[in-house]
């Protein structure tokens, strides 16, 4: 078995694995490897003795936050492989390649959407819980107004203060993808007469407060809207979109709206009905760090930090070793570890998915010393994910 990154020549090979693999139904192959083709990523496969493609996964190559500071992020997708050669181990040999190669390439942590938590851990990748998902009527935000003015997007409309809004509010949240106009305007994209897709920015004197972009479902008798990206700007743009979403009792039977985990719409709404809101988290991210010494570098330290740790990679051997850690940087130390990690337990702490109390509870997490300055680190953290890849 032969795994490298394949050739121009060879993606639609890749292509057409997808369409089998993801029961996709497409017109144009060659189309969807263009598309494949107009972002930043990396086209891995696994070939058999024979030279035939067996296996693909894509390495998207993006930008995001961590505790206020952009890092190098690849974000797994399209793994698949052809139903012939399953069972071979072609996706375990590419990530075997893949995830080193990812490290010499300068990616800090590494994210993908599991179809199988228990298979990606395999590779150091461990479960975030992201986004909390509330289903309810329109009728439970009676009483919520707003009073400002709504703007509807449309094709061919600006995109700039949309991404302005974004990246300010994404950028309080870890695993946050950081966003330019031709992202934003992937988010938009979409025609409100055939699509069903809407989006509408909020203003209040002008300035702009709040969007959301939503789908609507249609499940009769009664539609459901499904809020598919949203920011705001302070507590006042969040009340703003609860204030215009109240205006939809007659349009919408059901209103999914998801929220970042550490915003908790039980504890916040004010509604005679609020025992009506179902709640659901999702749990259909994961996270693997890819440089070790960077991540510990890039996080929140008190000012007088200062602890040792270590930690254990199967994968990425520069990742192995002991590790002393202050607010001035990182340096390999034979010094006593104060913790002790598996890469898996890290990816969970330094994004915050996990308290050094909760991830105690895990059998590659042991705690020798310094207790006090380790839970000062080692804290819940906001986390958002709003970009497919």
């Amino acid at each position: 078995m032969q795994v490298r990154l394949l050739e121009e020549n060879e993606k639609i090979l890749a292509t057409e694995i997808a369409v089998i693999a993801f029961h996709k139904r497409v017109e144009d192959l060659e189309k969807v490897k263009n598309d494949w083709g107009a972002g930043v990523r990396q086209h891995w496969g696994a070939f058999d003795d024979d030279g035939t493609l067996m296996a693909h996964m894509l390495d998207n190559q993006f930008l995001s936050w961590l505790d206020g500071t952009l890092v190098r992020n690849g974000g797994i997708g399209a793994v698949s492989t052809l139903p012939e050669y399953r069972t071979e181990g072609a996706v375990r040999e590419i990530f075997r390649k893949l995830i080193p190669a990812a490290y010499a390439d300068g990616e800090v942590i590494s994210t993908l959407y599991p179809f199988s938590h228990a298979f990606y851990r395999k590779f150091g990748y461990e479960t975030v819980c992201w986004k909390n998902v509330y289903t309810f009527s329109p009728a439970v935000l009676r009483g919520y107004v707003f009073g400002g003015k709504v703007w509807q997007w449309k094709t061919g409309d600006p995109v700039s203060e949309w991404t302005g809004l974004y990246n300010a509010f994404a950028s309080s949240f870890n695993l946050a993808v950081s966003r330019d106009d031709a992202r934003m305007g992937e988010h938009l994209k979409g025609e409100y007469y055939k699509d069903r897709k809407f989006g509408y920015m909020l203003r209040e004197d002008g300035r702009p407060v709040a969007y959301l972009i939503f789908q609507d479902i249609r499940h009769d008798p009664q539609a459901i809207m499904e809020v598919q990206d949203l920011a705001w700007d302070g507590p006042a743009g969040f009340r703003a979109i609860l204030g215009f979403l109240s205006r939809f009792s007659a349009d919408y039977g059901t209103i999914r709206l998801f929220l970042p985990g550490n915003i908790e719409l039980l504890s916040l709404i004010r509604s005679p009905l609020a025992y009506d809101i179902e709640k659901t988290t999702d749990q259909a991210y994961m996270i693997r760090v890819i440089n070790a010494v960077k991540v510990l570098e890039t996080i929140r330290k008190p000012e007088e930090c200062s602890f040792v740790i270590r930690i254990s990679d199967e994968l990425i051997p520069e990742n192995n070793g002991t590790w002393k850690v202050t607010a001035g940087g990182v340096s390999p130390t034979g010094e006593e570890p104060d913790l002790c990690v598996s890469e898996k337990a890290l990816g969970q702490l330094v994004c915050g998915a996990v308290s050094l109390a909760e991830a105690e509870y895990r059998e590659d997490t042991v705690v020798r010393k310094n207790r006090e300055t380790l839970e000062k680190v080692f804290i819940r953290k906001p986390i958002l994910v709003e970009d497919h890849f």
